[in-house]
């Protein structure tokens, strides 16, 4: 699905991303891939469930991922997608200003993952994701960049 959006629904949506959302991507341990590791990209918006109806109505108007209410009572609607990921940045990436530095980083990570060929090109798609480590609140990080 291909959304387009007004320039107000972007900049409304930059600050609901500012705000109460989350720009990040992990390297999960899969001995399925390659190079044992899945390049797992996300954006997250977070709204408390008192408010379903609205934030339902902000998940329309983005169409691109999914809704789900977690046990402690927070919705979270994801976005994990690479297509959508880059159609939802570049979209609001103008008007982001907390999150702009996530955002330019995911897009650069999207890009460098489609190109990946070998274990060389892998690493430094590891080292662009662990250096989100040091744009966001990451307590539990436990994979670090691989080394040859």
């Amino acid at each position: 699905m291909c959304k387009i959006f007004s320039s107000t629904n972007s900049a409304y949506l930059a600050g609901f991303l500012d705000g109460d959302g989350s720009i990040y991507v992990r390297l999960k341990p899969n001995s399925t891939y390659r190079y044992g590791f899945q390049v797992a990209p996300y954006i997250v918006l977070f709204q408390s469930n008192q408010d379903r109806k609205n934030f339902e109505k902000i998940c329309s108007i983005v169409g691109l991922g999914i809704l789900r209410e977690r046990k402690d009572g927070i919705l979270e609607y994801s976005i994990n997608r690479v297509d959508n990921l880059k159609l939802f940045l570049e979209s609001v990436k103008p008007f982001l200003i907390l999150k702009k530095k996530q955002a330019e980083l995911m897009l650069e990570i999207l890009v460098k993952k489609e190109k990946v060929k070998n274990q060389k090109d892998f690493n430094e798609l590891a080292q662009l994701v662990d250096s989100f480590r040091e744009l966001n609140y990451s307590k539990k990080r436990k994979i670090r960049t691989l080394t040859p």
